[in-house]
C-alpha cells in the first residue's frame, strides 16, 4: 500500500466552500481522509509532503478536448497530416495537457478514426503520460456541413467524415463503435464564419441524428454534438444527445429544452476559439464579414451562458484548443473566459473545470473527499483569488493522477518558507 500525507495545505475541495487549512491522506489511488489535522499514528509510514500553505485542489478536467488537433490554421491540415506523424503529435499533446494540470480529458472529436483510441489505450497501459481520456471518433458531418472541405473534382480530407442519410450515419457510427471509441460526434450545425458573416445553419436532419444516437445506445456509447444554431440545439435535445457544444445562439425555446434535461446533459461553450478570433487576431487576419461572425458569436455566448447558469445547466470548460489561435497547452485560459464573458464567479468557474468535468467523465473525481480518485494539484497561490495562476505551469508545483506523482517540484517547495500549521 502506498500512502501520501499532504500537510500544511490550503484546501480547495471542489464543493464550492471556501478554501481552508487541511491535511489529506491518500492511500493507493484514492483519497482516504480529509481533516483539519491528522494524528501521527494514523499516518505512520506515509510519504509526507509539506505544502507550506500552497493550495491543494482537484485536477482540472478538459471537457472539449482535441488532443489530436495540431495547432493548424486550416481544417485540411488535419487531413493532410499522415497518421504516423499525427500519432506522435497527439502523444505530445496528451503529455502537455497533463503537464498543464489536466488530469482528465473528455474528447470532443478525434482528427482520425483511431487516434484518440490509440492514445487512450497507451495512457491506460502506462506506456504514455497523459490525462484520463474518453476517446471520441471523428466528427460525422453531412455534405456541405462543418468539416466537409471537398469541392467538385477536388477531394480533401479534413477532421470530419461525410455521411448523408440515416443509413450512412448508422454505418459510420457503428464503425466508430467497433474501433473502440467512448463517444460519437455529430455536426448538427455549421459554423458559417464566412465572408458574408452568416449565422450558423442547421444542416443535419432529425432522422440522421436519431440514427447516430440509436447506434450509440446500442453500443453503450455517449453522443456529442456541434450545435451553434438555435434549431440545432433543439434537435440535439429532442434526439437525446448527451453533450452539446457551443449553443451560443440558443433562443428561449432552446434554453427551456436544455433546462428540461439539465440532469442528463452537459453543455460546453468552447469559447476559447471565439474569444481568440474576435479579440486577439491581428488586424486584417479575417475578412470583415467573417470577423463580424466571430464578434456576434462571442456576444451571443455572453448572453446565453449566464442564462444557462441561472437554470442550473452543467457547463464544462474546453475552448477548442488545438488550432493556430488556440494552441495546445493554453486550455486553462477557459476558466478566466468563464469569468470574463459568461458571468461565472471564480468559484463557479473552478467547479466547471473540476466537478462538472469529472461528472462528464463518469468518474469519482473533481473533488477532494474520501473515496474519490486522488487526482490532485498543488498550486503555488490561491486560484480563487486569481484563476490566471492555473495558466502558469510553473505555479503548478505538483500533479498527481490516481495517487501517482506526474510532477513534484521539490526545489520550489524547499525554497518556500513554512506556511501556517505544523512543520
Amino acid at each position: 500500500m502506498t500512502r501520501i500525507l499532504f500537510r500544511n495545505a490550503r484546501l480547495w475541495d471542489g464543493s464550492g466552500s471556501a478554501s481552508c487549512p487541511a491535511e489529506v491522506l491518500v492511500e493507493n489511488d484514492r483519497i482516504h481522509t480529509v481533516a483539519p489535522s491528522l494524528d501521527q499514528t494514523a499516518t505512520e509510514g506515509a510519504e509526507i509532503i509539506d505544502a507550506k500553505g500552497m493550495t491543494l485542489m482537484p485536477g482540472l478536467v478538459e471537457g472539449h478536448a482535441h488532443i489530436t488537433f495540431i495547432n493548424s490554421a486550416r481544417p485540411t491540415d488535419l487531413g493532410d497530416t499522415p497518421p504516423e506523424e499525427h500519432t506522435l503529435i497527439a502523444a505530445r499533446n496528451a503529455r502537455l495537457l497533463l503537464d498543464s494540470g489536466f488530469t482528465s480529458a473528455y474528447s470532443a472529436a478525434s482528427a482520425k478514426l483511431r487516434l484518440d483510441v490509440v492514445i487512450r489505450n497507451a495512457i491506460e497501459a502506462g506506456d504514455l503520460p497523459g490525462p484520463r481520456l474518453r476517446a471520441c471518433g471523428p466528427e460525422i458531418t453531412v455534405t456541405g456541413g462543418l468539416g466537409d472541405e471537398r469541392k467538385a473534382h477536388q477531394f480533401r480530407d479534413s477532421f470530419a467524415i461525410v455521411a448523408d442519410g440515416p443509413v450512412e450515419i448508422t454505418k459510420l457510427a457503428r464503425l466508430c463503435a467497433r474501433e473502440g471509441v467512448d463517444s460519437i460526434k455529430l455536426n448538427i450545425s455549421g459554423d458559417d464564419f464566412t465572408a458574408r458573416g452568416n449565422k450558423p445553419r442547421t444542416v443535419m436532419s432529425e432522422e440522421e441524428i436519431r440514427a447516430g444516437v440509436a447506434v450509440a445506445r446500442d453500443y453503450g456509447r455517449m453522443v456529442n454534438a456541434h450545435c451553434r444554431a438555435a434549431e440545432s440545439v433543439k434537435r440535439a435535445v429532442r434526439c437525446g444527445i448527451d453533450v452539446i457544444y457551443h449553443c451560443e445562439h440558443a433562443d428561449e425555446e432552446a434554453l427551456d429544452l436544455l433546462e428540461s434535461v439539465r440532469d442528463r446533459i452537459f453543455v460546453g461553450p468552447a469559447i476559447g476559439l471565439l474569444q481568440a478570433a474576435a479579440e486577439e487576431a491581428p488586424p486584417g487576419a479575417f475578412h470583415p464579414g467573417m470577423k463580424r461572425s466571430f464578434d456576434l458569436g462571442l456576444e451571443a455566448a455572453s448572453r446565453a451562458y449566464p442564462e444557462m447558469k441561472k437554470r442550473g445547466i452543467r457547463v464544462v470548460i474546453g475552448g477548442d484548443y488545438g488550432f493556430a489561435r488556440t494552441p495546445q497547452g493554453e486550455n486553462a485560459r477557459d476558466i478566466e473566459h468563464f469569468i470574463r464573458y459568461l458571468g461565472y464567479s471564480p468559484t463557479e468557474a473552478l467547479i466547471c473545470a473540476t466537478r462538472y468535468g469529472a461528472e462528464l467523465m463518469g468518474i469519482e473525481a473533481g473533488a477532494v473527499r474520501p473515496g474519490y480518485l486522488a487526482d490532485l494539484l498543488l498550486v503555488d497561490g490561491d486560484p480563487e483569488a486569481d484563476v490566471r495562476i492555473l495558466q502558469d505551469r510553473n505555479k503548478i508545483v505538483g500533479i498527481w493522477k490516481g495517487g501517482v506523482a506526474h510532477k513534484l517540484d521539490r526545489a520550489t517547495l524547499d525554497r518556500r518558507p513554512p506556511g501556517p500549521g505544523r512543520v
